[in-house]
């Protein structure tokens, strides 16, 4: 086989797996940021025509997705964006509040000086997009700074549990993040702050506090979100 042939056969794959990143990378943004919302159906056809690339990029970008949890194959075998399920959020909650805590203690606890540098960076990148205004880096790099605390605390159970919850909570986030029409207060970048602090004092009695009530202040904006009483009222 000659160098030309070698060169032929290699540059569609490589076009085809950019054609992957492409796809998934945008269906993913539109996702997480409610522009497809919940329930919205996924068309293969469609999104070849959209792309103008054939279906099997599509439907491997679709497997990307569906392993994420952002999409669902129903047993008529049509697809759509998964739904969030709301009736359980008080489970996913609970779990997330108590992540939170254990980690961001047991990070207090065991931290090294090479995770501090590292929760500091994320950290960098969350302020910059909470000053952007950019929800959809906020979500990420949100996720990535309190990951990075977890790694930070050694404990491989934690770790997959809690990067698990924060995956599934990327809608719910970008929810909370409209709530304040993508303008967090500085309070947000405030507490990540006094949080790396008193990892780095090895306080662990602080972090888990700290933890709690950033924690917990996120649900209650959430539950508040969902709450809101905007009945009509007529009188009768």
């Amino acid at each position: 086989m000659t160098n030309k042939d070698t060169d032929t056969n290699s540059a569609p794959e490589r076009k085809r797996g950019s054609g992957v990143k492409m796809v998934y990378d945008l269906l993913r943004d539109e996702i997480l940021d409610l522009v497809l919302p919940p329930g919205c159906p996924i068309d293969e056809v469609q999104l070849a025509e959209r792309f103008k690339m054939s279906r099997t990029p599509i439907r491997e970008a679709l497997v990307r997705l569906a392993g994420e949890g952002l999409i669902a194959t129903l047993p008529n075998r049509s697809t759509m964006v998964s739904n969030i399920d709301f009736l359980n959020l008080h489970t996913f909650f609970d779990a997330l509040v108590l992540m939170y805590r254990v980690t961001t203690r047991l990070a207090a606890e065991h931290h090294r000086p090479e995770d501090l540098e590292v929760i500091r960076a994320r950290q960098a990148e969350f302020a910059a997009a909470v000053q952007a205004q950019d929800a959809l880096a906020m979500i990420a790099t949100n996720a990535a700074f309190h990951s990075a605390i977890a790694e930070a605390g050694r404990n491989p159970y934690f770790i997959g549990l809690f990067n698990r919850l924060l995956d599934e909570g990327r809608r719910i986030l970008r929810l909370y993040y409209q709530s304040y029409d993508d303008r967090l207060p500085q309070r947000f970048v405030d507490e990540h702050e006094d949080m790396i602090a008193v990892i780095a004092a090895r306080d662990a009695e602080a972090a888990d506090r700290l933890a709690r009530t950033h924690a917990e202040q996120i649900v209650q904006q959430i539950q508040k979100l969902f709450a809101r009483n905007d009945r009509l009222e007529i009188a009768l």
